[in-house]
């Protein structure tokens, strides 16, 4: 009976063993994201993704802006997707350049050099600044672009945000490149109620981000080109660990694919279904992700 009990508890405890060596063996990825829909919905995509290559992953999510860069440095997370104009204006404290290619190629050497940190394929989703004007104005008017813009601003009712109109990327620094913009009216309101300030008609322009998911309706918002390049992009990529990449090499492709499906007009709609229809964003990433393996 002794003889049997040992049997059993040798193999028992011989179990236990493989599953802890198995437990050690597993690939982990901690994924990040800032607090925010798109950036909550890319994460989530990044994370279906590693997980159809058999990695475990775990999610740190609605992380504050101003901290998440700390919390990779600190290894708390491994990945998280970033924006091109914020690592170079935000954390490598760079002079503001407008061409794609030169912010990329600052922010990639930059942020490997100080921080072991690698930028892989940027996306084409570009979540920059800009103004979006009401698009029966912007017809009536023939407005296209931010120096159409200026030329008729005596005829637009601007909904400000307060601290935008002093803001050197704000329209303290439009009116250096492209002149005054002397609008007709100009009230301060909450960034929550923009698009409904434009939609009651009681103002006609306001700040907002182009890939916004209010902006999937085209038939009454437009957003205005920046003809002059003022501000610089934001394209999202995503931001990993030196030595994650070195350990797990294959998430570059993995992450590389998704990004080269984003561009947006995508975010936009991705943005609006969460946004706008209230589904989860889980759900609409899932759907996304789905959809990339057909």
């Amino acid at each position: 009976m002794k003889k049997k009990l040992l049997i059993v508890l040798g193999i028992l405890s011989l179990g236990l063993m493989v599953t802890s060596c198995k437990g050690k063996n597993e690939k982990t990825l901690v994924v990040g994201s800032k607090e925010f829909t798109e950036n909550l919905l890319v994460s989530e995509i990044y994370a279906l993704g590693l997980e159809d290559q058999g990695f475990q992953v775990e999610r740190k999510q609605n992380i504050s802006g101003t901290v998440i860069h700390k919390a990779i440095t600190n290894k708390e997370i491994d990945l998280y997707p970033e924006y091109t104009g914020t690592g170079l204006l935000v954390i490598l404290k760079r002079p503001m350049e407008s061409d794609p290619d030169k912010v990329y190629n600052q922010v990639k050497e930059g942020y490997k050099k100080e921080f072991n940190l690698v930028w892989l394929d940027q996306s084409q989703a570009n979540d920059s600044q800009g103004l979006v004007l009401r698009t029966d104005v912007a017809q009536k008017l023939g407005i296209r672009n931010l120096s159409d813009l200026q030329k008729n601003a005596g005829e637009i009712r601007f909904a400000s945000q307060g601290t935008f109109d002093h803001r050197e990327d704000g329209l303290a620094g439009l009116e250096k490149l492209y002149g005054p913009f002397n609008f007709k009216e100009r009230k301060v309101y909450s960034n929550d109620l923009k698009y409904e300030i434009l939609e009651k008609n009681q103002a006609d322009l306001t700040p907002a981000y182009t890939s916004e998911g209010a902006l999937v309706e085209k038939d009454k918002f437009t957003v205005l080109e920046d003809d002059k390049g003022f501000w610089p992009p934001y394209y999202m990529a995503p931001v990993v660990r030196g030595e994650v990449l070195e350990k797990y090499p294959e998430i570059q492709e993995v992450l590389n694919k998704i990004s080269n499906s984003l561009d947006t007009e995508t975010m936009i709609r991705l943005n609006a279904q969460v946004d706008l229809e209230k589904k989860d964003y889980k759900e609409v990433a899932r759907d996304y992700y789905d959809s990339l393996q057909k």
